[in-house]
């Protein structure tokens, strides 16, 4: 039976440099034929992020499998278990579902009842816990920054970067929106309603380079920190949120829970696309931590490591190039986490309640980069 459903890219404004984003609609997630997954999965390589309006009936199980279905062989939560909780930025923000533990809860305020969770608070990041500088508390309303760009990605040991990630609004505070602030000497700024996922397209991140950087970033990989999550969590962000500033605050190597070189990931700074081939620049600025270029040389200090990829990668953050999605409840949406970089944004009032459903799932090979050559852990 020939699928029913449409996909229609995102409109946006003709100076805007936009050029992702689709919406799929006549989709019933819970009873997806294999006929509509394929429309599924070729519009979400295509588009890199997809929306599904009016799904909050969507059940954990249904969208767990929807995930799933990129990458049947992978089952585990895309970070894995919790290693050192206490220190790891990751743990505050996430409630696992205990019928689904593939299935996160995240959001703001305090919920007194949810998918087997019982009274149980919610914490949105907030930028002024993880950036060097904040925003005034008296401006905090009204002003916000990226909290921190990133994939979903262990970045150690066997798990591999997540294909998709899932997003489903639950519960939607409405009507207010924020000056999201760079505050990076630039004087960039981007109108955003509240409590936005803003989107960044890795393939753009890629063509807005150089002929020479395009030739740098094909041949380098990027070696990232062992429990990365850890490893940063003393470290403080730079205000556009696109990884960290160099003052020495990581956690030492020898203090970090026990690891191995052979579970250090070592990734190309460049994926390709499974269906059509193209190259984003797929980096978490925050987590990296070596170099390794073509020529065999390791670039191995830390404040130029992270110097050169803000460099590579900053242009495409710029205003016109994010894509700050408007959440409605009720709003899922399907992004490839192997083609774009996102970062929560926004601050909360106290009473605001925000819950989504988050789920990704580690995959069960690492992405490819320009050449055929499968990328691995060391």
């Amino acid at each position: 039976m020939t699928s029913k459903i449409t996909v229609e890219p995102l409109s946006f404004p003709e100076e805007s440099g936009i050029n992702f984003g689709a919406v799929a609609s006549n989709v019933d997630i819970e009873n997806l034929t294999d006929d509509d997954f394929a429309v599924i999965r070729d519009a979400l390589f295509k588009h890199q992020v997809l929306l599904f309006k009016d799904q909050g009936h969507v059940s954990p199980n249904a969208q767990f499998k929807l995930t799933q279905r990129f990458d049947p062989a992978g089952s585990s939560y895309g970070h894995g278990k919790t290693i050192d909780a206490k220190r790891s930025i990751l743990h505050p923000d996430l409630k696992t579902i205990p019928h689904q533990p593939q299935v996160q809860v995240i959001g703001n305020g305090r919920v007194a009842s949810y998918e087997g969770l019982t009274d149980f608070q919610l914490r949105h990041p907030h930028h002024r816990t993880f950036h060097a500088t904040a925003i005034p508390d008296d401006e905090d309303l009204d002003y916000t920054r990226f909290y921190r760009w990133h994939i979903d990605a262990a970045l150690y040991g066997a798990l591999a970067p997540p294909v998709v990630t899932t997003l489903l609004a639950v519960q939607v505070p409405g009507g207010r929106r924020q000056t999201c602030r760079y505050d990076d000497g630039t004087g960039d700024e981007l109108n955003v309603p509240l409590g936005t996922t803003a989107f960044v397209s890795g393939y753009t991140m890629y063509e807005a380079l150089s002929e020479e950087d395009k030739a740098f970033v094909r041949g380098t990989k990027v070696e990232y920190a062992p429990h990365p999550y850890v490893w940063m969590s003393s470290a403080k962000s730079r205000s556009d949120g696109l990884g960290l500033i160099s003052q020495g605050l990581e956690v030492a190597i020898d203090e970090l829970p026990p690891h191995s070189q052979e579970e250090i990931q070592i990734l190309p700074l460049c994926w390709r696309n499974p269906v059509t081939g193209k190259l984003a620049l797929q980096v978490h600025p925050s987590a990296v931590r070596k170099l390794h270029l073509a020529d065999g040389t390791v670039i191995d200090d830390l404040a130029e490591v992270r110097e050169t990829v803000h460099r590579l990668q900053r242009p495409a953050i710029a205003p016109k190039y994010v894509y700050a999605h408007d959440w409605q409840q009720g709003d899922l949406v399907l992004f490839h986490n192997r083609g774009v970089l996102h970062s929560v944004v926004g601050a909360f009032a106290e009473d605001e309640v925000r819950l989504f459903r988050q789920c990704n799932i580690a995959a069960s090979q690492f992405p490819e980069g320009p050449s055929p050559t499968v990328a691995s852990t060391a």
